[in-house]
């Protein structure tokens, strides 16, 4: 097996910091949203007796059939733009799978994860918004810039998350190899949000000191041809679950401990 690519695409020091800069602004005010990460109140489970919840029009439950909520008279709910009353069933929603329905008030997500349904009102009042000035970070700097190369591998990966009783299924394209300290590291990845780009979950000898405990998330776009990506770990990220309580992060597989500090990317909230 070859050594992945050893050198990464150089780019100037005005432009790196111009373009970290830029990413940081946008990462921070994603954050700051009123219906973002910041703004969950709660998180509550579901199950076949329905129930009401603070903040949350209507009474819910789950079952076989899905997940279904009875408003009241003169309560109402916008299922994609359409207003909803009575009863209204959303069906079984698909693992990882979330819906939001949102007002100027208020918003109220209900999702599946582990085989399990629940609802997460969000509130733009919610304390933590309100307090919340901005994610420290190392400082950007070029050398935890790598060049790696992706080696397809389609296998399914199963993780734990930080709430015991969920466990996480992922499909795993493949494996990203990239060389550090002298040592070929090789991190199972993700599935990423854009097309064919990846994520990777991942602790390093940092986590629990200056960065989170968890782990961090670093997303990588679609590779060359050849397999080449580039991992900018200025650009790791915190999980949701750094920034509330009220989420279900999976956790990284164990393959993914780097034996190095990665003094870069997002610090502890």
């Amino acid at each position: 097996m070859s050594e992945p690519a050893a050198s990464v695409p150089t780019i100037d020091q005005r432009t790196f910091i111009k373009e970290w800069k830029a990413w940081h602004l946008t990462r921070e005010a994603k954050l700051s949203d009123p219906f973002g990460w910041l703004s969950v109140t709660a998180m509550h489970w579901l199950s076949s007796d329905s129930q009401r919840y603070d903040g949350v029009p209507g009474t819910w439950s789950s079952d076989r059939s899905g997940i279904v909520v009875k408003l009241e008279k003169g309560e109402e709910l916008f299922v994609e733009g359409e207003p909803v009353s009575g009863r209204y069933g959303f069906g079984t929603l698909h693992e990882r799978e979330s819906i939001t329905m949102r007002t100027e008030d208020f918003a109220v997500e209900i999702a599946r994860r582990g085989g399990h349904d629940f609802l997460r009102p969000r509130h733009p009042d919610a304390p933590a918004l309100a307090a919340f000035k901005g994610v420290p970070t190392f400082d950007p700097d070029t050398r935890w810039r790598f060049a790696g190369r992706f080696r397809a591998d389609r296998h399914s990966v199963t993780v734990g998350s930080v709430v015991r009783a969920v466990h996480h299924e992922y499909l795993s394209p493949g494996t990203i190899e990239f060389t550090a300290y002298g040592q070929i590291h090789r991190l199972t990845a993700f599935p990423g949000t854009e097309p064919d780009s990846f994520q990777v979950l991942f602790t390093d000898e940092t986590s629990g000191a200056s960065t989170s405990g968890l782990c961090r998330a670093l997303y990588i776009p679609a590779p060359d041809d050849d397999g080449t990506v580039v991992l900018d770990f200025n650009r790791a990220v915190n999980m949701p679950c750094s920034f509330t309580e009220h989420a279900t992060c999976p956790l990284p597989p164990s393959e993914n401990r780097l034996p190095f500090a990665v003094e870069a990317g997002e610090k502890e909230y």
